[in-house]
């Protein structure tokens, strides 16, 4: 269980194909206090540390969550966002997030406004999951309010610390990203289709 809170960015420094499975080594602030078995989400996508290095730590994406995200996209030196599971004894600042992606989305807007950002994103409705105005969704693991939502398309406006504290900074119109619908939202909406 995370918040969507990011703790810090990561490097990708390895790339590792085993099979259908890939190897991501990250390097982090934080990967020497990680431990083996551990879940971290990384853009948002639980996974578990297969092993710890100096400075290092490296994760292991199936074949099931190189299609269901865009983890197939990170090369050496792609920047991803970082966050450690949520401790139960402290505030939860963002959302519940359980760090499983829903589905890609594309970015169709990237504005720069004055001392914020206007991101808007399409995804395909078809899943049945949708956004609330003023509901949460999770984008490449970052928590985040959703504006002008729509059936297929919703906007999320970022303060200057998100941006530079984040791998939004480099996404433009037409990357892809991964996001988690609210989880509530995902309840709801299957009770109403019943």
């Amino acid at each position: 269980m995370f918040t969507g809170i990011i703790e810090t960015l990561g490097e990708v420094t390895a790339v590792q194909n085993d099979q259908t499975n890939v190897h991501f080594t990250i390097s982090s602030a934080i990967s020497n206090e990680l431990k083996i078995d551990q879940s971290v989400a990384h853009n948002g996508v639980c996974l578990t540390v297969v092993a710890v290095h100096d400075g290092s730590h490296t994760v292991t994406a199936i074949d099931e969550t190189l299609n269901k995200t865009n983890l197939d996209h990170l090369k050496v030196g792609s920047k991803v966002n970082l966050e450690r599971c949520m401790q139960m004894n402290a505030r939860l600042d963002g959302h519940i997030v359980q760090g499983h992606v829903d589905q890609t989305v594309i970015c169709v807007k990237r504005e720069e406004l004055d001392g914020s950002w206007e991101y808007r994103f399409k995804y395909d409705a078809s899943a049945g999951n949708v956004t609330v105005e003023k509901g949460s969704a999770c984008v490449n693991g970052i928590s985040l309010t959703v504006v002008n939502s729509e059936q297929d398309e919703f906007s999320v406006f970022i303060i200057p610390y998100t941006f530079e504290h984040t791998n939004l900074q480099d996404v433009v119109v037409g990357d892809t990203v991964n996001l988690e619908f609210d989880i509530i939202g995902k309840y709801v909406a299957r009770l109403m289709a019943k």
